[in-house]
């Protein structure tokens, strides 16, 4: 277990040239990430608002990147007093690690519709900000003050516990991601959708690879690595989080993963039977458009239109009326051309509307009525 001077707790890590080649490489990765992500944010968002937003924007620049520079400070001592450099990793790692868990909680709700549940992931987010971050914080001033002889031992147990927690807490959120995705999958025939379905649930996959390499380094006491990686990693993840969880929105809107209803390969909702289907309601009716003319719309703002009616250049001997499902013509009594009589506006139902033969096409068509 490292204690003593040196080890990158109590102060500067002094080891090995290659050690510190690779704790500044991944340092500098963490902080690369995190200021493209900054980058892309602006340019893919319409709004500047929302959870989702301002959860992915401060993760990356109020805690990557803080927690990067507060760690190469002080692990390379690059200032003499180093209670800048624990100032800045520890506000840092609070926004970057809390603020990954807010990124992931703002999208759970599109898949997941349980209030109960979301509720539960939230009080456990702010939970963990009490229970994990706050003793962790307190215990790392303690082990860099003149007093660190008493605290580092504390530290060791306490940073092995916050790991552990944050660890299950991310474990939680990304296995619901992956249960209710699954459920979606059965739901969605769309190929598009079901691409995004299985994206998501490959990034929470590696999330949880991801956290568990984390724990390994942590319980193998190899803090200065897993301090240092813990920059990459989750620089990664909002970066992958940024990529697919965007994505939900048009996974969503488009329904088709609704348990509501689906769609049957005749085009038509499940409880939808086309044998009873005895009219065409995908074009509309040939009077109608031959009658396109006689409707007038308002160009003054004016919503709506107006249809004129000229009953005297309808047919001398014209008998039909305009039945009023569908609009087609059917055969009836009809004696005023203007006040037509109960048969005339019903229509005749004693036939499926596809064999009534239409009253129009028995005259020509120069005395049809416009």
């Amino acid at each position: 277990m490292a204690t003593g001077t040196g080890d990158g707790i109590t102060g500067a890590y002094s080891g090995d040239l290659g050690t510190q080649i690779a704790l500044a490489t991944f340092l500098a990765i963490g902080w690369y990430n995190a200021i493209e992500l900054c980058v892309l944010v602006f340019v893919a968002f319409n709004s500047y608002r929302g959870l989702y937003f301002w959860s992915l924007l401060l993760s990356a620049v109020a805690g990557v990147v803080p927690y990067s520079i507060g760690f190469l400070l002080k692990f390379f001592e690059l200032m003499d007093s180093i209670w800048l450099s624990l100032v800045l990793l520890s506000a840092g790692w609070w926004v970057m690690v809390t603020g990954q868990s807010f990124v992931l909680y703002s999208r759970l709700h599109l898949v997941l519709r349980e209030q109960k549940t979301l509720r539960r992931v939230l009080y456990l987010i702010i939970a963990d900000v009490f229970l994990l971050h706050l003793p962790t914080t307190i215990l790392t001033f303690g082990s860099n003050s003149s007093k660190k002889d008493s605290f580092v031992p504390a530290y060791n147990i306490m940073e092995k516990i916050q790991m552990t927690g944050f660890c299950l807490q991310e474990f939680i959120i990304s296995t619901l991601y992956i249960w209710e995705t699954v459920k979606m999958l059965k739901l969605s025939p769309e190929k598009g959708n079901r691409r995004i379905m299985y994206q998501l649930i490959s990034i929470n996959l590696i999330f949880i690879l991801m956290d568990i390499g984390l724990l390994a380094a942590a319980y193998a006491n190899l803090y200065v690595y897993e301090t240092t990686l813990k920059a990459t990693v989750y620089s990664v993840k909002l970066k992958l989080e940024f990529a697919v969880l965007g994505k939900l929105i048009h996974l969503v809107n488009s329904h088709t993963w609704s348990p509501d209803f689906t769609t049957g390969p005749n085009g038509f909702p499940d409880f939808v039977d086309p044998n009873r289907i005895t009219a065409d309601y995908t074009h509309a009716p040939r009077h109608v458009r031959a009658r396109k003319q006689q409707w007038s719309q308002s160009d003054d703002g004016m919503d709506g239109a107006a249809m004129v009616e000229r009953p005297d250049r309808r047919p001398s001997n014209y008998t039909g009326g305009l039945s009023e499902t569908g609009g087609s013509w059917s055969t009836g009594t009809q004696t005023d051309p203007i006040t037509p009589n109960t048969t005339s506006m019903l229509g005749d139902f004693s036939r499926p509307l596809s064999r009534v033969k239409s009253t129009r096409s028995d005259y020509p068509e120069s005395e049809w009525p416009p």
